[in-house]
């Protein structure tokens, strides 16, 4: 009895089983024993009781060999519950190794040639389309500050230090304000000299032109004389032409008995400064007398030179039959090459003179010559053909100019609504009257009596009273026939 006892309560992994010879006694005993272990067993963790998903299946393509184990009692057993393979003597078959037939066919595949891969075409992209034209009309010269941060961002920082200041707007118009701030009995070496090792050939021209700007002619012809002494600065077209060109502007220039002698041996450059010195001071004589000469001696200067003069000399009507020999002399250069700003003076030189074909002429040459016409130039051929009563041909260029993306300015809406009122299209000029002020500009008082006439000729009386209004709040006074075409008016108004 005792060793059925030990028996049955030894330590086991179940519960103890029970047969139908056990006595009561005995099953009391150990039901009782596994209770009291179980009370003092270590639940296992949550994880373990509840697995989420079964074990991960083996990775394919791996070589799990078999591993025959053999039992206590002399029985081999697999593991895993694989059954082992076994040939017809008795020993464990091998999978991995291959048979000669199966050799054979796979060197078979190997020995045969892989059809070549298809080349498939490359697609020729097309090139993406032009940016958009800019905001800023073309034409329009650079601000200086643009023009000085170009040239500061130009020199290296690396560059010797003579370089970065012989090539320094900022350094060379410092050396003209230190110049024009010495008293009037200092001459201007005592700048000059302490910046004589850092000074270049060419340098001192910018210096030149910015003591001409500030009225200092005197200062400017002592830096030349300075710069004639130092062999490494002079002789040099540039500062020569700069200093020719600021004493020329202020009058200081006194060489009109010997003008031939001194232009028989200067170059093309100074030839023009001195005439542009010339055209600026308003002498217009000596500036003609440059250009006869310059065509006498088979010289050729920039055509530039006569836009400016031909500008100069049509603000003056006594000098009108001189602007209409420079420009049959213009007109006869084949090397015809001008600016958009100097194109577009003589066009309002020439309309100011009435010879519209002229101007049709230069704005034709000047589409032809592959540029983009600015709005300048489209209000003066805008204004041209209203002055020659071409209204339809006016409001082509109107068109022209609304499909090349111009920024319309005042004057361009100005002319362009005294057309509009001139061809009777009163809606069309009121389109562009509001446009004017959501741009941003005031109208002026030219552009409210075209508006009053365009309303009085279809007797809006309504409309010519509201633009009266404006008339008043802008602060400006209508003239005595405005006034009385208003008035009668009204007065036809109440008889009717």
């Amino acid at each position: 009895m005792p060793e059925k006892a030990a028996r049955f309560l030894r330590p086991s992994l179940g519960r103890p089983r029970f047969g139908s010879s056990t006595p009561d006694w005995l099953r009391i005993t150990a039901s009782e024993h596994s209770r009291a272990n179980q009370s003092h067993r270590r639940k296992l963790p949550k994880n373990l009781r509840y697995p989420r998903r079964a074990k991960v299946p083996p990775a394919p393509r791996m070589n799990r060999a078999v591993v025959v184990k053999e039992d206590p009692f002399g029985e081999p057993s697999d593991v895993d519950g694989l059954e082992t393979p076994f040939d017809e003597g008795g020993d464990v078959f091998d999978d991995s190794v291959w048979s000669s037939d199966e050799i054979q066919v796979l060197s078979s595949l190997f020995e045969r040639k892989m059809p070549p891969k298809a080349i498939r075409p490359q697609r020729k992209r097309s090139r993406p389309p032009p940016p958009p034209p800019k905001a800023r009309p073309a034409g329009f010269p650079t601000p200086k500050r643009h023009v000085r941060a170009a040239a500061k961002a130009a020199v290296s920082l690396r560059s010797p230090l003579c370089d970065r200041v012989c090539k320094n707007p900022e350094v060379l118009v410092t050396i003209a304000k230190q110049i024009g701030a010495l008293p009037p009995d200092v001459d201007a070496s005592e700048v000059l000299a302490r910046w004589a090792p850092y000074l270049r050939k060419g340098s001192l021209s910018m210096t030149v032109r910015e003591l001409g700007h500030m009225g200092l002619p005197e200062r400017a012809l002592q830096t030349l004389c300075w710069a004639q002494k130092h062999p490494p600065l002079f002789p040099d077209d540039r500062i020569l032409s700069a200093a020719v060109e600021v004493l020329a502007r202020n009058g200081q220039l006194k060489m009109e008995a010997q003008m031939e002698r001194y232009l028989n041996s200067a170059s093309r450059m100074v030839m023009e400064a001195m005439a542009k010195g010339f055209i600026k001071a308003g002498n217009v004589g000596l500036a003609r007398r440059i250009l006869l000469f310059a065509k006498d001696n088979n010289r050729t200067l920039d055509p530039g030179i006569h836009a400016k003069l031909i500008l100069e000399a049509g603000k003056i009507p006594d000098r009108y039959r001189l602007v209409e020999v420079l420009l049959d002399e213009l007109g006869e250069r084949e090397d015809l090459d001008l600016q958009p700003q100097d194109c577009t003076a003589i066009m309002k030189v020439c309309n100011r003179l009435g010879r519209f074909e002229a101007v049709e002429s230069l704005f034709s040459w000047f589409k032809q010559s592959g540029k983009s016409p600015t709005v300048v130039m489209y209000t003066t051929i805008i204004y041209s053909r209203y002055c020659c009563e071409k209204y339809r041909e006016g409001l082509a260029a109107v068109w022209e100019m609304e499909e090349s993306n111009c920024l319309l300015d005042l004057p361009a809406y100005r002319v362009v609504i005294r057309l509009c009122v001139a061809l009777g299209d009163i809606a069309r000029a009121a389109r562009y009257f509001s446009r004017l002020k959501e741009a941003g500009f005031a109208p002026t008082y030219d552009i409210y009596r075209d508006m009053i006439n365009a309303y009085a000729t279809s007797r809006r009386l309504a409309k010519c009273r509201q633009i009266c209004k404006e008339v008043e709040m802008a602060g400006l006074k209508l003239d005595k026939a405005t006034e009385d075409m208003l008035i009668a008016m009204e007065q036809d108004e109440a008889v009717f």
